[in-house]
């Protein structure tokens, strides 16, 4: 599991992106990947999956 905050995501559409805390870099997420609802700045934990356009946060949980 990695742990990150959520930088951006727009309800409407039902996507965002989880920067992860330990390498800064950033994981597309979509509303198919969560576990609970998410709003940004929120702490998160997820898991990393590859999806059609690379690598996806997925199991996303609010920590």
């Amino acid at each position: 599991m990695s742990t990150g905050t959520v930088k951006f995501f727009n309800e409407t559409k039902g996507f965002g992106f989880i920067k992860e805390e330990e390498s800064g870099k950033e994981y597309f997420v979509h509303v198919t990947g969560l576990v609970d609802k998410i709003r940004e700045n929120d702490n998160v934990t997820f898991e990393i999956q590859e999806g059609k356009k690379g690598l996806n946060a997925v199991n996303v949980k609010l920590s």
